[in-house]
């Protein structure tokens, strides 16, 4: 007998098609149609349009492509551009200028302490010899000045000193730190020196010359390598900046020369024949260099300076024949620079070779750093008896020693560069309030904190609190 089954049991026990997914619900049966045919009853999806309105999405930064580009070498120029004036500046009422009034040791020293202006003449003169230094702050006042200090005063006395005979010219290195005004004393130096009528060579920065970016050559001795370019460059550098000394100077030897030169030219018109022609301007190099360092009565002194001394105490950028580094004593403008500043070629006029050295960008060398510490003799802190020397430095028997580096500095004079004092500091200020760029009052509590924060009076570091970080 069959069991009745009513149709709600039924209903329960079958499974509801909503429990089956789409797709298999959906599902169609095997076709043997074409592909074509299939292609047909697909379904086209298409994305969604755009957003319109504003987003917050970041565009990418796309450079235009119009415009001409900057030229080589533009940046750079842009970069160390040096300004001389700024006419925001107030004039100062009452400025000196530094005459030749002011050349001796005696009348600086009766003006320690105050900011005396430069001369138009020396101004042209000094951007000639590439003097300025766009890290100086000669762009914060009407004209350029520079302050008289203890250092000016001592420097216009070995110039003194060093005038008319060979025995007393002075070999000076400068070395402190950073901003202590090394390369400013030297500019003062060049000052000093065009108003008593001596002849200036500048070599502005010694990493120009060792870094290996100017073209360098064999020269006929086999030893050395000239840098042609580099050397017409000088050339040009010495005949502007001493047009009016050279001008009334004439050739007075025969020289082993490429091209015939007139026997009575003027060694300011040689210079520029030299400055002219890369291929021939080490040989008029020598030659004038030559003229200059003859005895003779009519021939002047000499000033011969080079800033970053540092650079040509290691090995240069170049290399050699064998391509190995080329040290630096190797280059012939070094060598020649050199051999004044050891001594070994004196000068019979008399005359004055500094060096300065670089705390900026300072390359490793142990030998100049180990000779300079040992004359400085720097000083230690004793409780009992204040500041006392320290005993001389020793070296490290691990560093290379480098005995060209220690000949070529053999016998100089190691000034160090100190901070200014307290009186010099409030004198230089005082111009800061005269310009406009220093607000307030100049008292002795104002300078007092300007010089300790200034790390004792280093003339960088007050300049730039005083002026260069002004609200």
């Amino acid at each position: 007998m069959s069991r009745s089954i009513c149709s709600r049991c039924l209903s329960q026990q079958l499974p509801s098609p909503r429990l089956f997914p789409a797709p298999f619900a959906e599902a169609a049966a095997f076709s043997t149609s074409p592909s074509n045919s299939a292609a047909a009853n697909k379904k086209v999806v298409t994305k969604p349009g755009a957003r319109q309105g504003t987003t917050l999405r970041l565009s990418k930064n796309k450079r235009e492509a119009g415009g001409r580009p900057p030229a080589p070498g533009e940046r750079k120029a842009s970069r160390k551009k040096i300004s001389l004036s700024n006419p925001n500046a107030l004039e100062v009422q009452g400025l000196q200028d530094l005459t030749k009034d002011y050349t001796t040791s005696a009348r600086l020293a009766e003006v320690e302490g105050r900011v005396l202006g430069l001369q138009e003449q020396n101004v042209e003169a000094l951007k000639a010899l590439e003097a300025f230094k766009h890290t100086q702050g000669w762009r914060y006042f009407r004209k350029p000045a520079t302050l008289v200090r203890r250092e000016t005063v001592e420097l216009a006395r070995a110039m003194e000193e060093a005038e008319g005979s060979a025995e007393g010219t002075k070999r000076w290195v400068l070395c402190g730190e950073q901003g202590s005004g090394k390369s400013v004393l030297q500019l003062q130096a060049m000052v000093l020196a065009q108003q008593k009528g001596w002849v200036v060579v500048h070599l502005p920065d010694a990493q120009d010359i060792a870094i290996g970016h100017s073209s360098y050559a064999p020269s006929g001795d086999g030893r050395t390598y000239i840098q042609p370019h580099y050397t017409a460059a000088l050339l040009s550098r010495i005949a502007v900046a001493n047009q009016e000394v050279l001008s009334k100077l004439e050739l007075s030897q025969s020289h082993d020369l490429p091209i015939p030169v007139q026997s009575n030219i003027s060694l300011s018109r040689f210079a520029e024949l030299g400055a002219r022609d890369p291929e021939i301007a080490w040989p008029v190099y020598c030659a004038l260099m030559a003229e200059l360092t003859t005895p003779s009565a009519t021939r002047p002194p000499l000033l011969f300076t080079m800033d970053a001394i540092d650079h040509i105490m290691r090995p240069s950028g170049y290399l050699d024949g064998d391509a190995k580094p080329l040290h630096s004593h190797d280059l012939a403008i070094v060598s020649h620079y050199l051999s004044f500043l050891s001594g070994s070629s004196p000068l019979p006029h008399g005359g004055m070779i500094l060096a300065a050295t670089t705390a900026s960008n300072r390359p490793k060398s142990p030998t100049l750093s180990h000779i300079l510490a040992t004359q400085t003799k720097p000083q230690q802190w004793d409780p009992h008896h204040g500041y006392t020397t320290s005993q001389t430095p020793t070296w490290d028997p691990y560093a290379p020693f480098d005995q060209r580096v220690a000949d070529s500095l053999a016998g100089v004079e190691v000034k160090d560069i100190k901070g200014l004092s307290k009186d010099e500091a409030k004198g230089v200020m005082e111009f800061y309030a005269l310009s406009g760029m220093l607000r307030g009052e100049v008292t002795e509590r104002l300078v007092g904190e300007k010089w300790t924060l200034s790390g004792g009076g280093v003339f960088g570091e007050l300049e730039r609190g005083s002026v260069g970080m002004r609200v």
